[in-house]
């Protein structure tokens, strides 16, 4: 099988340091985060922005200097993300990519909150993926397509058919958000979701909470790739809060070489997905 690639989503746009005081919120925090994974296997960072109170943003302003900072430690992957935090509306969250990062995150659907707000839409229309994915493709940033549930697919295969994503296409699959429209963190549904990917399709996989460790390792012996971090989950084992997202990171790449698959640089990861391409 191909070398794995890791990616460390390590801030995540919903809980902070109240979760677990290890979380990285602050540009610098971040930074060194970012390159601790880097030295730990990553191969891409996932980052999300904090104000200096904590709350998301989409500021291409402190996104830029998150990824200025990252870039001056190591050549790890960046990764955007367009998700954010659940009061930003989707002109706001649009504006992430408007920095220097070679991918961003891209997600496939709208699911209503069943926390952070329960009731609330995380809005994601069709119209909406569409100019995401446009103005990704003018910034040749390529969109990571985040897939909830089955019926994404539908809106992933429109990207597709309309010429809006390139070769390869990069989907993870995202088990166990909990919110309505979202499949739980079973291996049962990472199995079936397999079976719907589109052709020169790469996929990655984050489980959330418990379901990371599991779904993470299923996914490197059914041949994908793997999201480690405290954005998906701030514990290293029960009721044992991580101490970094390195140390998740650790975990992975140790695994995965168990399992037979090095973990990929981040040279070898732009080679796999042809980024800037």
């Amino acid at each position: 099988m191909d070398k794995l690639i890791i990616t460390a989503a390590l801030t995540g746009g919903f809980h902070g340091k109240e979760a677990n005081s290890n979380l990285p919120e602050q540009p610098d925090e971040i930074a060194q985060a970012a390159y601790d994974c880097f030295q730990a296997g990553a191969a891409i960072v996932h980052l999300h922005a904090r104000e200096e109170n904590g709350k998301p943003t989409c500021d291409p302003r402190v996104y830029g200097e998150i990824v200025a900072k990252v870039k001056a430690r190591c050549d790890v992957i960046t990764q955007v993300s367009t998700g954010a935090g659940p009061e930003l509306s989707p002109e706001e969250r649009i504006r992430a990519i408007e920095v220097d990062a070679e991918m961003a995150s891209l997600n496939m659907g709208t699911m209503v909150r069943t926390r952070w707000g329960e009731g609330s839409m995380f809005l994601n229309t069709r119209s909406q993926i569409e100019g995401y994915a446009r103005a990704m493709r003018e910034r040749r940033i390529k969109p990571e397509m985040e897939v909830y549930g089955h019926s994404m697919i539908v809106d992933v295969e429109n990207l597709i058919r309309k010429d809006l994503v390139a070769k390869p296409y990069y989907i993870n699959f995202v088990l166990g958000m909990g919110h309505q429209g979202a499949l739980p963190g079973e291996p049962k549904h990472l199995l079936s979701l397999i079976e719907y990917l589109p052709k020169d399709a790469i996929f990655n996989v984050s489980g959330i909470g418990a379901a990371q460790l599991p779904l993470t390792t299923l996914a490197m012996l059914l041949g994908g790739h793997s999201r480690v971090g405290m954005e998906d989950n701030v514990y290293y084992t029960r009721g044992k809060l991580a101490q970094s997202n390195a140390q998740l990171v650790e975990r992975a790449a140790r695994i995965a070489r168990e399992l037979g698959r090095e973990p990929a640089s981040p040279a070898e990861a732009r080679q796999m997905l042809l980024l800037g391409s």
